[in-house]
């Protein structure tokens, strides 16, 4: 057993010093297509945080102070549930003080500052609206004036133009990176594909030799699959390397932009990024031995 073992790592690894500039070409093609993939999920992340808070249909948010009692709070409620040929009733959400808080920490995490002045003493519980499909903007904006003179009302949130330009960018983005990821990835498929082909040529009399004396197809096949899956492995490495720098760097640099900017939301923390670095590295795996995979299969009787 340990035998073969040594014989499989051997022989993979004899290939790899063979076709050393396409294994560093297969790599690098694979990192640079893993990187885009996770950046593709980085952004698409930081554009659900922004909107996050404009989910669900959400287009309207009535933000009440932090001291208000239940009794005004239920009067805004019953002015909001009063107007049903406007907004939809059974949609409209609250968001009490720990709701609004564990939303703030999520939309702020690029902006410290105003992180650390929001707390549970001061910030401000919210009504959040969906309107009916029969609603207009002008509809929409007359409720939201009339709200504003409402007791304990701290401010009304309406950017309906903002939203749609947030929606649009994050599909326009989002799409044109993913088919430029699928482009690469394809292409570091048939890199690995390239470079398993060469190695079998230039291994063709030994591999007849070793047919010859009994071994089996998955013997000769081993060693050539796992070097491809080893270029992905290592090209999802550094990819997730590159991906985990570029995330530090953005977010630093985010914390330094000034509270107004708006980009806090589009800073990703927690442990989403750790989650697309086992994506990466699951999707380089798959890359490699996909095209390893079938080139030690097409190319064994050479």
């Amino acid at each position: 057993m340990w035998s073969r073992l040594s014989y499989t790592f051997r022989e993979m690894w004899a290939s790899l010093r063979r076709n050393l500039t396409l294994t560093v070409a297969a790599i690098i093609t694979a990192s640079v297509s893993l990187l885009l993939f996770g950046l593709t999920l980085l952004i698409q992340r930081g554009f659900d945080n922004q909107l996050s808070q404009w989910s669900g249909g959400v287009e309207l948010i009535v933000y009440v102070q932090n001291d208000a009692s239940p009794e005004q709070i239920q009067v805004i409620r019953d002015a909001l549930e009063s107007q049903p040929n406007v907004i939809d009733v059974d949609r409209l959400q609250y968001l009490d003080v720990d709701a609004s808080l564990a939303e703030a920490q999520r939309l702020f995490a690029g902006d410290p500052e105003t992180l650390q002045l929001l707390t549970r003493e001061n910030i401000p519980t919210q009504f959040k609206v969906v309107p009916t499909e029969e609603s207009s903007s002008a509809l929409l904006t007359q409720l939201s004036e009339s709200f504003r003179t409402f007791p304990k009302v701290q401010a009304v949130a309406f950017p309906s133009k903002q939203i749609e330009v947030l929606e649009t960018l994050r599909g326009f983005i989002g799409i044109r990176l993913l088919l430029i990821t699928a482009f690469l990835l394809l292409s570091a498929v048939l890199l690995i594909w390239n470079t398993i082909r060469t190695a079998m040529f230039a291994r063709r009399r030994e591999i007849e030799v070793m047919k010859l004396v009994g071994a089996t197809n998955w013997f000769i096949r081993v060693p050539f699959m796992l070097e491809g899956l080893l270029q992905g492995l290592i090209g999802g490495v550094l990819a997730s390397g590159a991906m985990l720098l570029f995330n530090a760097n953005w977010t630093s640099g985010v914390q330094a932009f000034p509270s107004e900017s708006g980009f806090g939301a589009f800073v990703v923390t927690g442990g989403y990024p750790l989650w697309i670095v086992f994506w990466i590295i699951l999707l380089g795996m798959l890359v490699g031995a996909i095209g390893s995979g079938t080139a030690a299969s097409r190319f064994l009787d050479v």
